[in-house]
C-alpha cells in the first residue's frame, strides 16, 4: 500500500545503571513509538512511536530468530530482489487475491448509485495524520531543534571520519580487543582539538577523551572510563538535567511501513533532538521535527485516532452522486468491516490459517503456510515452497529461502530444530504478534460475515436482543428500551470465552458458523494459552468526524493533486489544475476513532470493491 504517513514518537534519555543489565540492551534500547491504529494509512508524522495497524515501543527490543552471521544484511539486499519470478504481470498474478466477498463484506448503508474511481494511484493520494490524545492533529511543520546550552555544535557531526565512528563504535559497545582508539588531530589547534573531545563524548557515551603527544602529533585518545560500567550508566552531562527525559518528535515518512521506519532510524539514533534532525540530511522518504523534550512517553492507546486526506482518481460519479455519496457518509456513516489487509494478499488468507489453529490442526497450520500457491509472491518463495511440495524437507526447502526472517523461513527453521513431529513448538518460533495475527483474521473473518447477515436481516435500526455497551459491559436491547438506542449504538461480539451473544438469529447465526468450521462457539479456550480467544465489541456503523470533500479537475495522473506536509514546509507551490481538465478526482478528508478502516469509509462513497485484486485491475486498465 503506497502511502504517506505522520506519527507522533518518543525516544528516552538513556536508562541508568539499575535499568540496564548489559550492552547489548543499551545498543537495542532505542526508540518508543506510539503505534498507528488499524487504520490503512498513508502519510505520517508524529513521533513517539511504534505503528501499523499498527504503538509505541519503549526502549523496543527486536524480536528475532537467532540466525547466522550477517544473515539480517544478506535478508536486507534480498527482500527486494525477485529472482525468477512468474512472467504474468501483477495483475494477472493478483486475479487469485481475495475479493470483498470472500471475507464476508458485502452490505452497505447507503441509497445512492454507486461509482468507479482508482484509490492510491499514488503514494500521495492517501495521508495520514495521528490525532492525538489531546484532540489535534499531527503535522510536520517545524524542523527546528531545541537550543541546548550542552548540545554539540553542528561541527560535531562531521568532525569525524566514518572509519573513526565505526571503530569508536567497536570500542564503546566493546567490541574490540583495544582498550583505546587514537584519533590524529589533522589541523592541530586547540579548537579543533576541543571539538574533536565534544564530538566523541556526545555521540559515543560512556567513552573519555584525553589528548596525547605522539611522534612530534597530536592525538585525541578515546577510552573507557569505567569498563562495562560506562555503557549503563552514560556520563551524566551527555544528558542535561534541565532536559525532559523523553525527547518528542513527529516522524514523517512516504511509502514505507512504520515498523520498517523504526527499524531504519534504531540504526542511526543516539536520541537527542539534535542527532535525530542531523538523519534528515541522509535518509531517504523520512523526515523527522517538530522536537520537545517532556518527562513522559507516549505510551501504546495514547491517540483519539487519524485523521485522512485521500485522493480518488478518474472518478466516473456526477456531481449529485457525489454530494449523496458524502453526505451519507458523514451523516450515517459505513458498516465497521475488517477491510482487507486484515485477510493478507496471497491465494492462502490469513483467517484460514488461524481457524486451523483454532481446531487444533497442526498438520493444516503447517500445509498453509508452506504449500504452493498462485498469486503475486517473491521468486525464492515460489522455489521454496516447491522445493517443499517435493520434499517436505525443512534442510533443502530453507536453503531456497534467502530471506530467512519471513514467516515461512522461520516455520523452516522451527521444524529443522523441533522435527515434524513437534509442530507446535516448530510454529512457536514465529513471533507472538504474528501468530496472533492468524487467530485475530478468523475472529474478524467471523465478526464481518455476522454483521452482513444483522445488517440484511434488520437493517439499519436498533432491534430487541441487540447489543449496547454500558461503559465496558455489554447489555441487551429490552423491548421496552428500543427507542432510547439507534443503529450507531449498536455492538457485535467478536467470538471468544467472554462476551455474550445477540438474543435474535444472529445469536444462532453466530453458532451455527462456528459449527460449520468444526469449533464450539461454548469454549473458546484453547489447550495453549496463548490462542485462547477472550473475544470483544465492536460497533457496527461508524460516523466519521470532519468529513469535508471537493472535486477537482486534471490532466496529468502523475502530479499530485494537494500538498503534503513536506511539499509546505519546502515552500513547494501548489499544483496549478485546470478548471475543465481532461479526468476528475474526489479530494476527501476525515477522521475516524482507532481500529477502524478508512478503506472502508472510501468503499462506502463508490460503492465498488476495495480490494487489492479489484483495484490492480482499474489501475492497469487506467494505464493502458
Amino acid at each position: 500500500m503506497e502511502t504517506v504517513e505522520m506519527n507522533s514518537v518518543s525516544l528516552k534519555r538513556p536508562r541508568s545503571e539499575d535499568d540496564v543489565a548489559n550492552a547489548d540492551e543499551i545498543k537495542r534500547q532505542k526508540i518508543l513509538e506510539k503505534s498507528k491504529t488499524e487504520n490503512d494509512s498513508g502519510q505520517s508524522v508524529e513521533t513517539v512511536t511504534e505503528q501499523p495497524d499498527k504503538s509505541l515501543l519503549e526502549d523496543t527490543k527486536n524480536e528475532m530468530i537467532p540466525n547466522e552471521e550477517n544473515e539480517e544484511q544478506e535478508d536486507e539486499e534480498l527482500e527486494d530482489s525477485d529472482e525468477d519470478g512468474d512472467p504474468e504481470s501483477f495483475a494477472d498474478m493478483m486475479k487469485h487475491g481475495l475479493t470483498e466477498s470472500d471475507v464476508g463484506i458485502t452490505k452497505f448503508v447507503s441509497s445512492h448509485k454507486g461509482f468507479s474511481g482508482i484509490l492510491k494511484e499514488r503514494y500521495s493520494d492517501f495521508v495520514v495524520h495521528e490525532i492525538g490524545k489531546d484532540g489535534r492533529v499531527s503535522h510536520l511543520d517545524d524542523f527546528s531543534v531545541p537550543v541546548d546550552d550542552e548540545d554539540p555544535s553542528e561541527e560535531t557531526f562531521t568532525v569525524l571520519s566514518d572509519e573513526d565512528k565505526q571503530r569508536l563504535e567497536e570500542l564503546q559497545l566493546l567490541k574490540n580487543k583495544e582498550a583505546s582508539v587514537a584519533i590524529e588531530v589533522i589541523e592541530d589547534t586547540k579548537e579543533k582539538r576541543t571539538v574533536i573531545h565534544q564530538a566523541v563524548k556526545s555521540l559515543f557515551p560512556g567513552l573519555e577523551t584525553k589528548t596525547e603527544d605522539r611522534d612530534g602529533k597530536k592525538y585525541i585518545i578515546a577510552y573507557h572510563a569505567a569498563g562495562k560500567k560506562a555503557l549503563a550508566n552514560p556520563r551524566k552531562h551527555s544528558w542535561p538535567k534541565s532536559r525532559g527525559n523523553y525527547c518528542h518528535f513527529v516522524l514523517y515518512k512516504e511509502n514505507k511501513d512504520t515498523m520498517d521506519a523504526i527499524n531504519v532510524l534504531s540504526k542511526f539514533l543516539r536520541i537527542t533532538a539534535q542527532r535525530l534532525a542531523h538523519l534528515n540530511k541522509c535518509l531517504m522518504n523520512f523526515k523527522l521535527g517538530n522536537f520537545s523534550y517532556k518527562n513522559h512517553p507516549l505510551k501504546l492507546g495514547e491517540l483519539q485516532g487519524n485523521h485522512f486526506t485521500v485522493v480518488l482518481r478518474n472518478i466516473t460519479g456526477t456531481d449529485d452522486q457525489i454530494e449523496q455519496a458524502m453526505h451519507s457518509l458523514r451523516e450515517i456513516g459505513f458498516i465497521n468491516y475488517y477491510g482487507m489487509q486484515r485477510f493478507g494478499t496471497t491465494a492462502v488468507p490469513t483467517y484460514q490459517i488461524g481457524r486451523a489453529i483454532l481446531q487444533n490442526n497442526w498438520n493444516e497450520v503447517m500445509d498453509l503456510i508452506l504449500k504452493p500457491r498462485p498469486g503475486a509472491e517473491k521468486g525464492y518463495l515460489v522455489k521454496c515452497r516447491e522445493e517443499w511440495a517435493k520434499t517436505k524437507d525443512p534442510a533443502t526447502a530453507l536453503k531456497k529461502l534467502p530471506v530467512k526472517r519471513c514467516v515461512e523461513g522461520q516455520l523452516l527453521r522451527g521444524l529443522l530444530k523441533y522435527g515434524m513431529k513437534n509442530i507446535i513448538s516448530a510454529f512457536g518460533i514465529i513471533p507472538r504478534n504474528n501468530r496472533l495475527m492468524y487467530i485475530h483474521s478468523y475472529q474478524s473473518y467471523v465478526w464481518n460475515n455476522m454483521v452482513s447477515k444483522r445488517i440484511e436481516e434488520y437493517g439499519l435500526r436498533a432491534v430487541p436482543g441487540d447489543l449496547i455497551l454500558k461503559g465496558a459491559t455489554a447489555v441487551h436491547i429490552e423491548e421496552g428500551d428500543i427507542d432510547n438506542y439507534t443503529i450507531h449504538d449498536v455492538v457485535m461480539p467478536l467470538p471468544g470465552f467472554d462476551v455474550i451473544y445477540p438474543k435474535h438469529k444472529i445469536g444462532e447465526a453466530y453458532k451455527e458458523m462456528l459449527v460449520a468450521d468444526n469449533l464450539d462457539i461454548n469454549n473458546m479456550r484453547h489447550k495453549i494459552r496463548d490462542y485462547s480467544l477472550s473475544g470483544a465489541y465492536r460497533k457496527i456503523i461508524i460516523r466519521p468526524q470532519n468529513v469535508n470533500w471537493e472535486v477537482v479537475s486534471y490532466d496529468d495522473p502523475r502530479i499530485p493533486l494537494f500538498p503534503t506536509d513536506l511539499d509546505k514546509l519546502e515552500g513547494k507551490p501548489l499544483p496549478v489544475l485546470p478548471t475543465d481538465g481532461k479526468f476528475r478526482a474526489l479530494k476527501m478528508e476525515f477522521s475516524l476513532p482507532p481500529s477502524t478502516y478508512a478503506t472502508m469509509a472510501i468503499r462506502e462513497v463508490l460503492k465498488m470493491d476495495t480490494s487489492i485484486k479489484n483495484q490492480t485491475q482499474l489501475n492497469t486498465t487506467w494505464l493502458r
